[in-house]
């Protein structure tokens, strides 16, 4: 059986989280970017997330040794079965990348944009062979959360989407089909209302950002990892489950507890963030930081394996084909 290969361009975080998957699940790797070091970056990503891969199952043929970084494009997209662009947020860059990587790339290869606002029909306008082009978004740490939301455009065939759900089922993920185009895609509209509510009660001095993430961290955060808003508040409902619980607390959404636009973001607010954040992270690296985050997460997922619910759901099917 020939190996399959993934073109990864842009390795910054998100693109050398998705080398990573990619490789751990066996693919051959082919990487761009023209960034200053960026070979000895992505190598020093891969090195750091490989240990809590090896935790959670490597495929036959998985390597470190399958990545390849080229000096061109036009060699990196050659003979990909995928091509995952992780530019920078951009829309006139992603846009511009996506028309070179179109026009080397093979004509039967899906191109995949990691881009976690733009839609899909705006990437796609002069590409060629523009039904090919689909939105992949995933989510950091890529190469351990399931997540990719799959978003196809206006020229988006059918059979690219079902291409692409079928690669990212492979590579142990789950593939959430977002019928409808919309700007920020399902998860990332979720997270910016969190976000701005976060910034506003950190800028009115109510709270600091430690005892924001606490009040996450310690109780909805637990819930998230295997329900979501929807059914934990079906829940939240007793035995008559989410019509009970709207007609309860639905009168609470009139009141004005919440402010969903964002707040200015002076040099104060910036210097509060810098600040709370830096007190959290306790002097402890960046680097740090990710491996305590990866092995949370391995041990998360491990036990929600053993219930066969959310991400461990996704894992123990993936452990299945490895």
């Amino acid at each position: 059986m020939t190996q399959a290969t993934a073109a990864i361009i842009g390795t910054g975080v998100i693109g050398a989280g998705w080398a990573a998957r990619y490789l751990a699940n066996g693919y051959r790797v082919k990487a761009w970017d023209p960034g200053e070091n960026a070979h000895e970056k992505l190598k020093e990503s891969i090195g750091n997330a490989w240990p809590s891969l090896e935790k959670l199952g490597l495929k036959d043929g998985a390597s470190i040794d399958n990545l390849t970084f080229y000096d061109t494009l036009e060699d990196a997209c050659d003979e990909a079965d995928i091509i995952q662009e992780s530019a920078p947020e951009v829309v006139e860059l992603k846009c511009s990348l996506l028309k070179q990587i179109s026009e080397c790339a093979p004509t039967d290869a899906i191109i995949g944009s990691s881009t976690s606002g733009f839609k899909p029909s705006v990437l796609q306008e002069n590409v060629a062979l523009p039904e090919r082009l689909v939105v992949t978004h995933p989510f950091n740490p890529v190469y351990l959360l399931p997540l990719v939301e799959v978003v196809g455009g206006e020229k988006t065939a059918a059979d690219a989407i079902n291409k692409a759900q079928r690669i990212y089922k492979s590579l142990g993920m789950h593939p959430l089909h977002v019928r409808k185009e919309i700007d920020g895609h399902l998860s990332d509209r979720l997270l910016e209302a969190l976000w701005r509510e976060n910034l506003h009660l950190v800028n009115d001095g109510i709270a600091t950002t430690g005892e924001l993430d606490d009040a996450i961290t310690y109780g909805p955060g637990l819930r998230w990892a295997l329900m979501g808003t929807n059914l934990t508040y079906h829940l939240a409902g007793g035995d008559t489950g989410m019509r009970h619980m709207l007609k309860q607390f639905g009168p609470a959404l009139k009141l004005p507890w919440t402010k969903l636009e964002a707040p200015e973001l002076t040099e104060s607010l910036i210097d509060r963030m810098v600040e709370g954040t830096h007190e959290q992270a306790a002097n402890r690296s960046v680097k740090e930081l990710e491996q305590l985050r990866d092995n949370c997460l391995v041990a998360i997922m491990e036990a929600l394996a053993q219930y066969e619910v959310g991400a461990g759901k996704v894992l123990s099917d993936h452990r299945k084909t490895v």
